[in-house]
């Protein structure tokens, strides 16, 4: 018989079980720590520029040669793409969850290969790039001069050249990226009318720069075949590409003949500045730089935060006076308070097990011999989930919680039964063991292949909530496994080992069983009772079925659930070709809309970039971060609870889940000639896009007179409380969240 080889050599079953813990534990160590599994689908995208073309000109000549070679591209679901009048464009492909990324990024890269040829020169001069687009933010970098010495320019090109690029090379980091960098550019602004009297065209101008602003190769002196008799030959360096702004001043337009020559600096004002201003940051209305950082698939999300925040402590101490980071959204937070709770949970389901398995049993060797079961059952799982690629989330967690109360099962039907045998059949405990172990292995197995029946076929679920339930679906019934092995192996080692002869309760454990011996008895009379009324029986069950069916339509529904993660995000949309200046005053107000709400610590506004589309755009975005949990407790403080107050739910044309944040002023007074409307569309669950959760964003629509003097947004908020400006890093074991879209539901210009 398989177990009394076990039980005749309890060292032997023991060592199978440490084994086990020890692979588990090691796995701990390594395995990747996340929210949620890796359900997003992978993203490749594709971006170019054509300097100077519109947006149409984009589409026909860029978007359409790319997207007829990369469509059907394999395992590819969709793809979406977006030209702006700036002259970039981008193609971002969704390809079906589990592709591989470096693969689908070859793929894409072949076919975009193939049309490169018949791209514009100017296009393929400055690149076409292919990369694996990283979906999930992880956390915002923000830099920033308190005292105002340095301006927006200077933080973002000191992140782009200091900060940026330390921070992409880590381990776990799959992408970082500024939220409309500043690159620094030399910016010649040509005076049209000085330029005709002068008689200068803008071609000679451009060429003149070209030939002038070079890196040419001087060659070297006293190099074969004239060398002869020279000790030395020299390599001659020429001064290269001009970096100032008075260099380009000297540049030499024209000699005329008399003499005289035109200079750059006649004909045009050279400043350096940024090659483009389309969008700006700011952190609780301080301009800043913000840096994006994106997890790679499949890295640890808390090793990951940590190695930022180091490297980002070593770099801070080569700071010029002045220039400060901080790191005010952290999705982490409430990575780890999710964990530190789980392993609450999980030590308290650890004691009510125990509680529960020695009050049924009544004796501490008996219930010590399930309690070493679980962890092996429970640990040794992790290792299982490492070999099949998978991750320590919430998900995985929840089924640990699950399977503690299901791996003892096999062990205490062990312990139970070789009890018997030895108070009944008076046999030693070994013997008493054995003959346990043939009366109850099949039930064991089969208890097990039932389990399976259960959980295994989620596993096979199609798409992203097929990944989802995986995790849960792989932990159960892995552990359910382990703790059979032990149950076979371990348990009744032990049973051989520990058990003795029952003695009679005494005291609350009395107690107890004559409360259990009576709860069995009355529980047998009635299941007889209604075994002669059947009837009875009938209506209970149907009862209890139409009252499941109630209770299912009743019960709120949903993908993932909607969690106080410590933040929410705004997505503002404005007309097409709004500019920045306006978008920034909008944000301005939002801001302070947010601020105004206590619970809000920090609030950080991004001019000119969508997170929703992940593409620069013409509205903006806002990110309020929350306060500690410790530091709001209560319903009316979570994140969704202040969201509602922003934008509160109206009932004209909302849709369940959508929010109207602004609305008409109540009395607008004489004059008021303006039809707007204000509207918000987005739900507040979570979503697997880039930022994480659901959305928010602001619009407008209306029409006014230039002599309408009215505000455009009455938010009906108290005055924006004061902000500090930064948070000290302490403290911050907890998280964030979603994002809701405030879009025009009726498709026409939103914001004047």
């Amino acid at each position: 018989m398989f177990s009394a080889f076990f039980i005749s050599r309890a060292r032997f079953a023991m060592v199978i079980s440490l084994v086990i813990i020890i692979a588990g534990v090691i796995a701990i160590r390594v395995l990747p720590v996340a929210q949620f599994p890796d359900i997003v689908p992978p993203q490749v995208s594709v971006q170019g520029f054509y300097p100077g073309a519109n947006s149409e000109i984009v589409a026909e000549t860029v978007a359409a040669p790319i997207e007829a070679e990369v469509n059907g591209v394999d395992d590819m679901l969709y793809m979406t793409s977006t030209s702006d009048n700036s002259g970039r464009y981008r193609l971002d492909v969704t390809f079906a969850v589990g592709t591989d990324p470096d693969i689908a990024a070859v793929n894409v890269q072949n076919r975009v290969a193939l049309a490169l040829p018949t791209l514009p020169s100017e296009v393929t001069q400055q690149g076409v790039s292919v990369r694996k687009q990283s979906t999930s933010m992880l956390l915002t970098v923000n830099l920033l001069s308190p005292e105002g010495t340095f301006d927006r320019l200077f933080l973002s090109n000191y992140m782009e050249i200091n900060i940026r690029d330390a921070l992409a090379r880590l381990p776990g980091v799959g992408e970082a990226s500024q939220f409309g960098p500043l690159d620094y550019a030399m910016r010649i602004w040509l005076d049209p009318q000085v330029m005709t009297s002068l008689g200068v065209s803008e071609a000679e101008v451009v060429d003149a720069i070209r030939r002038q602003n070079l890196q040419a190769a001087a060659g070297r002196l006293g190099a074969p075949p004239d060398n002869e008799g020279r000790a030395f030959t020299y390599t001659l360096q020429a001064k290269g590409r001009l970096t100032t702004p008075e260099e380009f001043d000297r540049i030499l337009v024209r000699t005329n003949p008399d003499g005289s020559v035109i200079r750059l600096a006649d004909v045009a004002r050279i400043e350096l500045g940024a090659q483009t201003y389309d969008a700006n940051a700011w952190i609780d209305g301080v301009p800043t730089a913000a840096l994006g950082i994106y997890l790679a698939p499949g890295a640890n999300a808390l090793e990951t935060a940590d190695l930022v925040y180091a490297t980002l402590d070593q770099l801070a101490e080569r700071f010029p006076d002045d220039l400060e980071y901080d790191i005010y959204y952290d999705t982490t937070d409430f990575v780890r308070i999710s964990m530190r709770n789980v392993v609450i949970t999980l030590l308290q389901a650890l004691s009510l097990v125990i509680l529960v398995t020695y009050a049924f049993l009544g004796d501490w060797r008996s219930t010590l011999i399930p309690v070493l079961a679980i962890p092996g059952s429970i640990i040794g799982t992790f290792a299982i989930l490492l070999a099949a690629g998978l991750s320590i989330n919430t998900v995985s967690m929840f089924a640990i919680i699950l399977a503690i109360g299901i791996v003892v099962d096999d062990a205490i039907v062990v312990v139970e039964n070789t009890q018997r045998l030895i108070d009944e059949e008076k046999l030693s405990a070994k013997e008493a063991a054995k003959r346990a172990m043939q009366q109850v292995t099949g039930p064991v197995i089969a208890t097990t292949l039932v389990l399976y029946a259960v959980f295994v076929p989620t596993a096979f679920l199609p798409g992203i909530t097929g990944q989802l339930y995986l995790q849960f679906a792989v932990t159960i019934s892995v552990a359910v496994t382990l703790s059979s092995l032990i149950a076979l192996t371990l348990s009744p080692a032990l049973c051989g080992l520990l058990l003795r002869p029952s003695r009679e309760p005494r005291g609350p454990l009395r107690w107890f069983f004559n409360f259990l011996d009576w709860s069995r008895d009355g529980y047998a009379r009635s299941v007889a009772s209604l075994g002669r009324r059947s009837f009875i029986a009938v209506l209970i069950i149907a009862a209890s079925m139409a009252g499941t069916v109630w209770l299912f339509e009743k019960v709120p529904t949903g993908f993932i659930p909607n969690e106080d993660t410590g933040y929410f995000f705004i997505d503002v949309s404005l007309p097409d070709a709004s500019s920045i200046d306006r978008t920034g005053a909008v944000l301005q107000e939002v801001q302070q809309l947010l601020a105004a709400e206590e619970e809000i610590d920090h609030v950080l506004t991004v001019a000119g970039f969508s997170l929703l589309a992940g593409v620069r755009s013409s509205g903006g975005l806002a990110i309020a971060v929350l306060k500690h949990w410790d530091d709001r407790p209560g319903a009316q403080s979570t994140s969704d609870a202040v969201l509602a107050r922003v934008c509160p739910a109206e009932a004209s044309g909302a849709s369940p889940g959508d929010r109207l944040c602004l609305r008409r002023p109540a009395d607008p007074g004489p004059g008021y000639r303006r039809r707007h409307r204000d509207g918000v569309v987005g739900s507040g669950r979570a979503s697997a896009g880039r930022a994480g959760a659901g959305a928010a964003g602001l619009h407008h629509q209306h029409q006014r007179e230039p002599r309408d003097p009215t505000r455009l947004l009455d938010l009906q908020r108290p005055d924006a409380a004061v902000v500090p400006r930064h948070r000290p890093r302490e403290g911050r074991d907890a998280g964030r969240a979603p994002v809701r879209s405030l879009r025009d539901p009726a498709g026409e210009s939103r914001l004047a």
